[in-house]
C-alpha cells in the first residue's frame, strides 16, 4: 500500500518554477496577420479589434492591404494613360490605408502598407500565401451590399483559397 501524501509538502515539489521561454535566449516570432481593409464600417471595426486585441495579447506583425479593382474598360484605357491610372490606385488606396495605419499607430502597434491591384479575394489570398502570413484578419461586409451580390462574398472565397486562419471581424 503506497504511503499517504505529507499533507505540508506542496503539491509541485521538486519541479522548478520558471518563466522563461521554452527554448532560452530565443524569443518567439510574431504573428505575422494580414489585414485587407477597404474603409468600409466593417473595416474600422477590425481596426478596432485589433487594437483590443494587442492590448490584451502584445504586439505582432500587422501588415494592411487595399486591393485596387483594376479598371478593365478599354474605353477608359483610351482616354488615361497606365501612370495615370496607377496613380489614381496609389491616391485611392493610401485614402484608406494612412488613416487606418494612424489608427493603429496611435494604439501603439507597428504597421505595414501595402496596394495590390486584381481581383480582391484572389489578390488577398495571393498576396497571403507568397508573403507567408501567420493569419488573415478582416472584416465581413465590403464597401456595399450591391459589390457583395456582383462579386460574392469575398470573405468566405479568401476562406477557400488562402488555406491560413481567417478571422472575421463583424
Amino acid at each position: 500500500m503506497p504511503e499517504p501524501t505529507d499533507p505540508s509538502t506542496p503539491a509541485d515539489a521538486g519541479i522548478e518554477a520558471t518563466t522563461r521561454p521554452a527554448e532560452a535566449g530565443r524569443e518567439a516570432p510574431l504573428l505575422k496577420v494580414l489585414v485587407p481593409i477597404d474603409g468600409s464600417r466593417s473595416s474600422q471595426r477590425v481596426l478596432d479589434y485589433l487594437a483590443l486585441r494587442a492590448a490584451r495579447i502584445g504586439p505582432c506583425d500587422l501588415h494592411l492591404l487595399n486591393v485596387q479593382i483594376p479598371v478593365e474598360s478599354g474605353h477608359v484605357r483610351m482616354f488615361v494613360t497606365q501612370d495615370e491610372l496607377e496613380s489614381y490606385y496609389r491616391e485611392d488606396a493610401l485614402a484608406v490605408l494612412q488613416p487606418a495605419r494612424a489608427r493603429l499607430e496611435a494604439a501603439g502597434l507597428e504597421v505595414s502598407v501595402h496596394i495590390a491591384i486584381g481581383h480582391v479575394a484572389e489578390t488577398i489570398a495571393r498576396f497571403a500565401g507568397e508573403l507567408e502570413f501567420d493569419e488573415i484578419v478582416m472584416g465581413t461586409h465590403g464597401r456595399s451590399a450591391l459589390t457583395h451580390l456582383l462579386l460574392g462574398s469575398v470573405s468566405s472565397e479568401v476562406i477557400r483559397k488562402s488555406g491560413l486562419p481567417v478571422l472575421l471581424v463583424p
